[in-house]
């Protein structure tokens, strides 16, 4: 009898291995690292107390990588995504002000303070700020988005668009927490600026049109001369070519590498939008950002507003001699300090910048959130820029 050799796991079985191992560490630190901080040996807690906090986070613990799954695998359950991503949320507040209370507790043992009235006076200030923190981060990210106004000269802009009004939306992310009354409020709140433009630059939702259909639906109420969409990274885990085809059905030009142009007294303004970075591994046919496609038959002269999701797409920009672009994707870093990791990936965290000679970035830190309905230290907006000519 032959014997075969054993194959090699697949490649999906190790990603799934590194998921694991990883969601594992992750689980260990978010939770564990607060449940020192607030009830480490050294502050001789009342042993009940001791008892049920610690048996709190060992459930905590446990739930949490279980709901993640169950929100994220097959299932998609939006009950367990509600849970899961309130933990997160809360779970990354403690962990990070633990680490930053880790510091008075230092102060504390040079001073000469001694335990346990040390370490309860850390645990009890890491619990009210950790708590105030969280019921603020709720507070703000469930709100309608504050107006920023901005001024953006454009060197090449023609004295006709002087003055013109772009409202900038970007990631709405419809998700498992019904927030169709918070759409609503905030179509509104848009509709209110009066603006000649109004783009969303991506991440619409966290779903297929089927599961976010009614959340979505009042962006069909959005009034303006000039509407333009392009797709983020979340719409290619839910069907982008699908939510580029509602927004067109909601009355939306869907710039799918493609560009439109504005005239005002013979004078030209290009809108020229691109996929999401992510969509040529996304395996959606035809779907992959191309600048150069979504340039083609612009004249040299145009001045170019260029919508993409990600603001890491500027140094193309630049090299294509794009006069703004704006994007989103970052949400300003969403829970502080959360933004220290954004930075790693992203050139810019939000608002206006200069990159090379005539090219401006816009970032918007975004209207909604993406899983913990939280935003702490990064208030969420609605952009209204004037363009000027310089």
């Amino acid at each position: 009898m032959s014997t075969r050799t054993p194959a090699p796991p697949r490649p999906s079985a190790r990603r799934r291995a590194t998921f694991t191992a990883v969601l594992l560490v992750l689980t260990a630190l978010l939770f564990w690292v607060p449940w020192a901080g607030l009830l480490a040996p050294s502050a001789r807690w009342p042993w009940p107390v001791q008892v049920v906090g610690t048996a709190f986070f060992a459930v905590a613990s446990v739930a949490f990588p279980l709901l993640l799954v169950r929100a994220h695998g097959r299932r998609h359950s939006d009950r367990a995504s509600r849970a899961a991503h309130a933990m997160l949320g809360v779970a990354w507040v403690f962990f990070a002000w633990t680490l930053i209370t880790d510091v008075l507790r230092l102060v504390l043992a040079v001073a000469g303070v001694d335990n346990p009235f040390r370490s309860r006076l850390v645990a009890v200030l890491l619990l009210v700020i950790g708590t105030a923190l969280v019921a603020y981060g709720v507070h703000e990210a469930r709100r309608v988005p504050r107006v920023k106004r901005v001024d953006v000269a454009l060197p090449r802009l023609d004295a006709a668009f002087d003055g013109l009004t772009v409202a900038v939306l970007a990631d709405t992310h419809y998700g498992a927490i019904d927030r169709t009354a918070w759409s609503r409020a905030t179509v509104e709140a848009v509709n209110a600026l009066g603006a000649d433009v109004v783009v969303h630059v991506g991440d619409i939702a966290d779903g297929t049109v089927e599961q976010r259909r009614g959340q979505a639906a009042p962006l069909g109420d959005v009034r303006a001369p000039h509407r333009f969409y392009v797709s983020g990274n979340h719409e290619y885990l839910g069907n982008a070519q699908a939510w580029l085809d509602h927004m067109t059905g909601l009355g939306w030009t869907s710039l799918h590498n493609q560009h439109r142009v504005l005239e005002r007294g013979g004078k030209r303004l290009v809108f020229a939008g691109v996929d999401d970075v992510t969509a040529a591994h996304s395996g959606e046919p035809g779907h992959a950002a191309d600048l150069d496609a979504a340039l083609s038959g612009t004249r040299t002269d145009d001045p170019v507003v260029l919508l993409a999701h990600q603001p890491s797409e500027i140094g193309k920009a630049v090299a294509a001699g794009v006069d703004l672009q704006l994007s989103g994707h970052t949400h300003g870093g969403q829970i502080w300090p959360f933004h220290l990791l954004v930075r790693l990936q992203q050139p810019v965290l939000a608002g206006l910048s200069r990159h090379g000679e005539r090219t401006r970035l816009y970032t918007s830190r975004g209207a909604g959130f993406w899983g913990p309905p939280l935003r702490v230290f990064a208030p969420s907006e609605i952009s209204l820029l004037t363009l000027r000519a310089a």
